[in-house]
């Protein structure tokens, strides 16, 4: 299976926290091995740090300042998520169909014009505006056709119940 990566781009500190944050766990949860911040925020960074260090994982949060050079050197698929993108449902064989790695890239705000250029796929989860969030999760779960579940190692870890809340360790 490939290795999944996330480059976010356009981080706004006030705005953006709880956003960023969730993008950061979604890419955790769903087997990313990283996130590229290209404008780290303390909070978000110890937030998923946290995450990560009860819950488990081999996940890292990587500041970068120079998010062009990451993409221009990079040897995995490059896949910008954004509402001007194609429909990933027409994309998503072509995308599937070989190993190689594959860089995200979500934008906070108007991602710069050579995301679009540099990018081996602008995809869309619908032309609509929506939740970058949503976007990471749907594409991953599209590519990995629903079976990204992967088991953490952590701490603490939950125990599915219909009925209700339960966790199992310390942390």
């Amino acid at each position: 299976m490939p290795n999944y990566e996330v480059l976010r781009i356009g981080h706004r500190p006030e705005r953006d926290k709880r956003i960023t944050t969730h993008v950061a766990l979604t890419a955790r949860a769903f087997g990313a091995s990283k996130i590229y911040l290209s404008n780290p925020d303390s909070r978000v960074v110890s937030s998923v740090e946290e995450v990560v260090k009860k819950f488990g994982g081999n996940f890292s949060i990587v500041p970068i300042s120079n998010p062009k050079g990451l993409v221009k050197s990079s040897t995995s698929q490059i896949i910008h998520l954004t509402m001007f993108g194609l429909p990933i449902d027409e994309k998503i064989k072509e995308i599937g169909n070989n190993d190689k790695d594959v860089l995200f890239i979500v934008g906070a705000e108007k991602v710069p014009a050579w995301v679009f250029e540099y990018s081996d796929y602008n995809i869309s989860i619908g032309n609509q505006p929506h939740s970058e969030v949503a976007a990471l999760a749907i594409a991953i779960n599209s590519l990995t056709s629903g079976s990204y579940n992967k088991e953490f190692k952590g701490k603490l870890s939950v125990v599915p119940s219909a009925t209700h809340r339960e966790m199992k360790g310390s942390g």
